[in-house]
């Protein structure tokens, strides 16, 4: 489906103390079914914004979304988000954070049997089952995420959403997640919407890559085709031309087209 997630015409204005503040404006996209697109711009361009009007979390003040053809109108499990704050509850276990998302989902309609079953699965696609029994302190902060990313997937949703899943983790950890994440979306066909501040993340994992312009009233600069055959590999794509030339036009965009409009 070429339309799987719209936006269309979509604008969000912030009022406090009656000060007004357009976040964003004019923003068009549409999402392919099985697609991966990242958002990438500068700080305060809205790219958390409007993945948060993706998840709804926020309601736009101008136009509307749909996903599946249904308006977006509130938060639903249809839709699983993943922040940099991996969010878990300290209380309970690896497989008790993603069983209580699944219970959510699934509870009304599943045996307490079915129920543990997609919560082991979970973990397993995460490559997590033998930390099913410990506790957020207990596990480093990449298995953390990975426990983010299978609660979200537990619930089986139609979008993967990503808010800088990555950003808070050191460099090699981050490298084998991006991995990792890019094994999970080939096996289960996930439609991701990812936020990032990294060119070379948003490249090496990206069939689109959306660049926000600076805010405020930020939209949509310019939207870059990743025409890189997958399955990607990292080492690889080093010397890959295409590779090269799609990261030297996001990095043009951001610190040559976007660093003018700001001064």
């Amino acid at each position: 489906m070429d339309k799987y997630l719209q936006i269309e015409n979509v604008g969000m204005t912030f009022e406090k103390r009656g000060v007004r503040f357009e976040a964003l404006r004019d923003i068009g996209l549409a999402v392919k079914q099985g697609e991966f697109v990242s958002l990438i711009g500068h700080s305060g361009c809205g790219k958390s914004t409007l993945l948060n009007l993706v998840a709804g979390l926020l309601r736009p003040s101008d136009g509307f979304l749909l996903l599946a053809n249904k308006e977006i109108s509130g938060p639903g499990p249809e839709r699983g988000v993943v922040f940099q704050n991996h969010s878990l509850l300290p209380w309970l276990t690896c497989a008790g954070n993603v069983h209580l998302a699944v219970e959510r989902v699934f509870g009304a309609s599943e045996s307490k049997a079915e129920l543990a079953l997609r919560t082991r699965k979970a973990l397993e696609l995460v490559g997590l089952a033998h930390a099913a029994d410990k506790h957020p302190e207990e596990i480093s902060g990449g298995m953390k995420q990975r426990v983010g990313i299978a609660r979200a997937l537990a619930m089986e949703p139609k979008v993967l959403l990503l808010d800088e899943p990555f950003g808070a983790l050191d460099a090699l950890t981050r490298a084998n997640l991006q991995d990792e994440l890019m094994a999970i979306v080939a096996k289960t066909g996930s439609t991701v919407v990812m936020v990032t501040h990294d060119v070379d993340e948003a490249v090496l994992l990206s069939d689109r890559i959306v660049m926000m312009t600076n805010g405020p009233a930020a939209t949509i600069g310019g939207v870059l085709e990743v025409d890189i055959p997958k399955p990607r590999e990292r080492l690889a794509l080093a010397t890959n031309p295409r590779y090269i030339d799609c990261r030297r036009e996001v990095l043009e965009f951001l610190y040559q087209r976007q660093a003018k409009k700001a001064a």
